[in-house]
Formats: structure tokens, sequence, C-alpha cells
């Protein structure tokens, strides 16, 4: 009698153990809060490969726009990109997470440790904004970068566009010293909500782009909360803004535009490789005296 009494607790015991050992390990794999619980539960669904309920955080109605790596593509290849994964482990560290009535804004660098072959881990950059439908919240959209070449942001504090600075003052300030040390103004549009933005300056403080960042003066010109901030110098030196930002011109010191992007050519700063962003900055560099 004591003999099955003492298995039966012992049976309890190792029981207990298991359960608590499942959900630990759950909870270890899963990671902590990201501080939005649909994000949680979206994690949650890829680690555990449960393809139903990730379709189901996708909207329908409207269809949600994915794009990777800078081109455009469905649902579907997005789920399959993250279950083909096979995900052992996910860490999400969060960019920045911004909340409006009924939709949210998120930005995270997740770290991922495959199951595949090779056991490789996998860094990505998503952005995903989110939408309340009914009592659901679903994705309606979202970009993501898939091990992205240029640093990535941990967050967006830097105050890169001041709001009190005065566009023209700095550019003709920049002109002066331009023509001191003979080089040209590389003016940005830009705003310090950009994400790529900020991807864009950290890659122009790289080592390997001091040489050539030497060759210019750096203007930025904030384009302000609604994008029509400083639009007469975005003007004045060609730069449409509706194609996106950050968007460069370069400017020669006595105020000659020498060369403008017009189609958005760094908008997806995120996914650039650092020879991209070099080749523009050499091709267009003074030229030797």
């Amino acid at each position: 009698m004591v003999t099955k009494k003492l298995r039966y607790i012992v049976f309890l015991v190792i029981t207990v153990a298991v359960i608590c050992g499942i959900a630990f390990g759950q909870s270890s794999t899963a990671g902590p809060s990201t501080g939005f619980p649909p994000l949680d539960q979206w994690r949650s669904a890829v680690i555990a490969g449960d393809a139903a309920t990730l379709k189901s955080l996708y909207s329908t109605d409207p269809a949600a726009q994915i794009q990777t790596n800078g081109g455009t593509t469905g649902v579907d290849a997005d789920i399959n990109f993250w279950l083909g994964l096979k995900p052992r482990s996910m860490k999400l560290e969060i960019v920045r997470l911004k909340e409006k009535p009924g939709a949210e804004s998120v930005i995270f660098k997740a770290e991922v440790q495959t199951g595949l072959p090779n056991g490789q881990t996998v860094n990505v950059t998503n952005a995903q904004g989110w939408r309340k439908q009914g009592e659901q919240w679903r994705i309606v959209g979202a970009e993501r970068t898939d091990a992205p070449h240029l640093t990535q942001p941990s967050d967006m504090k830097k105050n890169i566009y001041p709001t009190d600075a005065d566009a023209h003052a700095e550019i003709k300030e920049a002109e002066e010293k331009a023509a001191a040390g003979h080089k040209r103004v590389l003016l940005v549009f830009g705003a310090n909500w950009c994400y790529d933005c900020h991807v864009l300056d950290l890659a122009f403080h790289r080592p390997d782009f001091a040489a050539v960042m030497a060759g210019y003066e750096v203007v930025h010109v904030d384009i302000g909360d609604d994008g029509k901030k400083n639009a007469d110098v975005a003007s004045e030196f060609q730069t449409p803004l509706d194609k996106g930002i950050p968007a460069l011109a370069v400017v020669e010191s006595d105020g000659k535009l020498v060369v403008s992007q017009k189609n958005g050519e760094f908008e997806d700063a995120r996914s650039l490789t650092p020879e991209a962003l070099l080749e523009f900055l050499n091709k267009w560099k003074p030229e030797p005296r």
C-alpha cells in the first residue's frame, strides 16, 4: 500500500514537473511580452507552426499589403517565409510601437533561431500595421527586410531632423563651408518618424564611409509630420517627395544642383547594401583638385 502511494506521489511530482517544464519552455521560446498582445499571438503562432491561426491574423478585407526586400508579395508568401524558418525561438526587439485609435504601428527586429539543418540564426526587420476589425486585431500591411545588410537602429530617438532648424540658413552655411573646403553639399530630405532615414544616418557614420563622406557637407531637411514642411526647398532642388524618403540631392557650393533623386531610390534604405550607397556617394563627390 505504501509502495503504491509512494509511486502515485512520484507520478504526480513528475507530471507536474513535466507540465511546468513545457510551460516554461514555451515561455522561454516565445520570449517576453512585446507590449502588444496581438503581436505576441502572431509570434506564438509562428513558433508553433500554426498556419491557420497565423493566417487569421492577416486582414482579408481589405487584403493585407505585404512588401519584402523592396518588392511586393502576398500574405501566403509572408506566412510561408516565417513558417519555413521552423523557428525554435524568436527574440523581438521593439524599435517603435505607435498607437492610434483602432490601429497600431510596430517596427521590430527579429532574431530567429531556426530549426533548419544548419541551425542558423536569421535576422529580420519587420514593420507591421495593425487594425482592429470588430473584436479582432489584424495585420493590414507589413514591410519585411530579410537579413539586412545595413545596421538597423534599435530605436528612433535620435533627433536627426530638429523641428526648429532653419533649412535655408543651414544650406547657406553648408555652401560656404563647401566652398572653403572644396566639397559639395548633400541634402537629405526626411523626418524623425521615418525609419529608413535613421538607417541611412547610421550608414553615413560607418567607418568605411568616412573617406567619401568627407567630400560632403550634409544638411538634413525636415519634411515635418505632414510631409509638407520645406516643400519650397524640395521644389528648388527638384526633389519630389511623393516617391518616399529619405531622398537626396547633391548641390555645388554655389547652389547649383548637381543631381537629385526623383524615384525614391533610397526610400527603402533598410534593404539597401553598403555598396549601393557608396556607389551614389562616390559618383557625385567633388572631383579631385
